[in-house]
């Protein structure tokens, strides 16, 4: 009896074995795809420039990236049916390592759309990784424990992105040839094309560092003896699976609701570099130090996420997941309205503060929407990372409105953050129906 009782405070035993060597490799994997998260947001801003584009072709950038997600879920999720969860990770490390070492060739052509194949056969990998990733260290042990598993090592996805963020700040965006977008339009062609070629080298070089890491850890991964306790069933039944799944409410509004988060807070990440720009450079601020103090800014947010998820979670003991989801988003709210109508530093500091709000949401929709799914948990995660698809839906909108630079009177980017602030009166509603569930 005696040990029995132990197992059950660890959150990493069952059945007498420890999972704690899994553990940790699983949870390697979740700041490894943080990392190309977060490299690839100030991406867009940069190849806008290097490539003389509108902000509208830079955010294809972001519909390759969020692309990816969407069409390899559903595959992945048949291939870990079939297959095992072990076998999901390393085809996802495989493909994360591929699409970063394509960077090479993609430079070689000088051409933009090489390097938006690239990020798509990456971040198929990363759909990979993220539809057996969850769900694996869900399996690692007691089902009591698995929510409080879940939460400790999706918080190591935010360190990611802040290696991600930290890496994208002083490795290229400070790195890039301080000649602003005005200037480069003046360029001849030859001048134009060296300095395009000396940019992407310098942009293509945390890329292929990353490649080699992910092989390495593709490697580790082989050798080391992982679990199988949850990868017992190897049929596919995709049509009843589904059918059972559209029919729980709470799961189907939660497609609905993650499809608006991931929206929001690609958004929020991605265009605090124009916000900042345009903020900074009404001061006077040169463009390229107005960009860099614009990601300063996104770094001190992700800080802020990091520090709140940590905190919501220790909250989540005493407060109702979908109250605590509901509250966060009419404080994300809040913030946004500050974002838009407040044309100063302080739209700087509600824009950050909208960070904290977001921390908590998407592994709270991710465990209320699969609470009791049992076997069907595979497919229903790969819905749920279907749904990251509102990251390659939503942005292109937003930046076609930034695009505008003036709109009735205010700056079009100010204006422009009426969208996310429509995805989080979504994830309001989300929440307040899911608090009666309970």
């Amino acid at each position: 009896m005696h040990s029995n009782t132990s197992e059950n405070k660890s959150i990493l035993k069952k059945d007498g074995v420890s999972y704690l060597v899994p553990f940790i490799l699983i949870t390697f994997c979740f700041a490894l795809w943080g990392f190309a998260n977060d490299i690839t947001n100030p991406m867009v801003k940069a190849f806008s420039k290097i490539f003389r584009m509108s902000v509208t072709d830079g955010t294809l950038v972001q519909v390759a990236f969020y692309g990816g997600y969407f069409a390899m879920a559903f595959p992945a999720a048949m291939f870990i049916r079939k297959y095992t969860y072990k076998a999901g990770v390393m085809m996802g490390l495989g493909l994360y390592a591929v699409g970063a070492l394509a960077f090479f060739p993609a430079k070689l052509t000088g051409n933009y759309y090489p390097f938006l194949l690239a990020y798509f056969v990456m971040t198929c990998g990363l759909s990979f990784l993220e539809t057996s990733c969850n769900p694996y260290i869900l399996s690692m042990g007691t089902e009591e424990t698995a929510t409080r598993r879940l939460n400790l090592a999706q918080a190591f996805n935010p360190i990611g992105s802040l290696m991600g963020m930290f890496v994208a700040m002083n490795f290229i965006q400070n790195q890039l040839h301080p000649m602003d977008t005005a200037e480069r339009a003046q360029l001849s062609q030859a001048e134009f094309e060296a300095i395009r070629d000396s940019d992407l080298t310098i942009l293509i070089t945390p890329y292929l560092t990353i490649g080699i890491v992910i092989l390495v850890m593709l490697l580790v991964i082989r050798m080391s003896k992982m679990p199988k306790n949850a990868d017992k069933s190897h049929s596919i039944d995709f049509i009843p699976t589904l059918k059972r799944l559209y029919a729980v409410k709470r799961y189907r509004y939660g497609v609905v609701a993650q499809f608006f988060y991931v929206g929001a807070q690609i958004m929020c990440w991605t265009f605090i570099i124009q916000y900042g720009t345009r903020l900074f450079m009404a001061q006077g601020m040169e463009e390229q130090a107005a960009e860099v103090l614009s990601q300063k800014y996104n770094i001190v947010a992700m800080v802020i996420f990091c520090i709140s998820r940590f905190v919501c979670t220790l909250m989540l003991k005493y407060v109702n997941p979908g109250q605590l989801l509901k509250v966060l988003a009419i404080a994300a709210s809040l913030c946004v309205l500050g974002v838009i109508f407040l044309q100063n530093i302080y739209g700087m500091y509600c824009l950050v503060g909208v960070s904290a709000c977001m921390s908590l949401m998407f592994p709270t929709i991710y465990g209320i929407a699969l609470k009791g799914m049992g076997d069907d948990a595979k497919f229903g995660a790969a819905g749920l990372i279907m749904a990251i698809l509102g990251g390659s839906v939503l942005p292109p909108l937003q930046a076609a409105i930034i695009d505008c630079k003036t709109l009735w009177g205010m700056p079009a980017v100010n204006l422009s953050f009426v969208l996310p602030l429509v995805c989080f009166v979504v994830i309001t509603v989300y929440g307040h129906r899911m608090r009666r569930e309970h």
